[in-house]
């Protein structure tokens, strides 16, 4: 009997030069637009190349005031309303999932249904209506429109995801607890809260990425410069560029990227265990 060793190796071979030319292509238009960031202006559209072989850093100190407002205030802006979204979706997702994973309630399981319904909904089906009630409450151009609902538990994902990780969880656990005196209050912050941990985690770097990236919703709800996020203000650089200056509008896009990268990358590991151990149990 023969055993052939050679193929599986041409196919090991084969497979990572295919993935190797799917990482060039992916990665590619994010070296180019770093290195199209240091280019003088009339070199950036001459060639392919990403390598800025005339360096400067004129492109990021004209970028950061082109639009008339500095690019300080908008990264403070998104800064607050991420940081503000982060606490409301871990706060208020972990407490209903706490309820639908533990508590005994009249038609849960509908109510658990309906929660899951929305992730159907797009935001444009309901942005007509919940600009109307925001703007019924006066809350038109501040943050209270993207950072309240966030306190009511509106993510229907990241409340599946902790529902099915407090799944995992044992309830041996919250009946010993029980046994010994604790409330579902105490339970949920002594004992639930400390377990879920890493889907806390995964719900605050999603939510810190998704929300400092915001466009849309952005857009409809802030018209006053000066409360301008980051989306918003390369946006407003592009009205202002009028199509004729793109160095400044690279530069402050490169700078745009290195919050949520920084985020991804520090939280990475964490990140992919907290998307597992979430997302596979039953």
């Amino acid at each position: 009997m023969t055993v052939n060793v050679k193929a599986p190796a041409k196919t090991h071979w084969r497979a990572h030069v295919v993935l190797l030319v799917a990482v060039v292509v992916m990665i590619y238009p994010l070296v180019w637009l770093v290195g199209a960031s240091f280019k003088p202006e009339n070199q950036i559209f001459s060639t392919l190349d990403p390598i800025p072989w005339h360096f400067t850093i004129e492109n990021y100190l004209s970028g950061w005031t082109a639009t008339g407002t500095s690019f300080t205030v908008y990264l403070a802006n998104s800064a607050t309303i991420a940081a503000c979204v982060v606490i409301g979706n871990i706060a208020s997702c972990s407490l209903t999932a706490y309820a639908f994973a533990r508590l005994d309630f009249a038609f849960r399981k509908i109510w658990f249904g309906l929660m899951l319904g929305t992730l159907m909904l797009p935001f444009q089906a309901t942005m007509i209506p919940q600009y109307t009630i925001f703007y019924k409450l006066n809350w038109i151009n501040t943050f209270l429109p993207l950072v309240v609902p966030q306190l009511l538990a509106c993510d229907a994902f990241f409340i599946f995801l902790m529902v099915q990780f407090i799944r995992g969880i044992p309830r041996e656990l919250d009946e010993a607890a029980a046994i010994d005196g604790a409330g579902h209050v105490r339970i949920f912050f002594s004992l639930i809260l400390p377990l879920l941990r890493p889907a806390l985690l995964t719900t605050g770097v999603l939510t810190f990425i998704w929300t400092f990236n915001d466009f849309l919703r952005q857009l409809v709800y802030l018209s006053d410069k000066s409360r301008y996020t980051v989306p918003l203000g390369l946006n407003s650089f592009i009205d202002r560029a009028s199509g004729s200056s793109y160095g400044g509008m690279l530069a402050m896009s490169v700078v745009t990227l290195v919050p949520t990268v920084a985020v991804f990358l520090i939280c990475q590991k964490r990140l992919v265990d907290g998307v597992a151990n979430t997302g596979i149990k039953g």
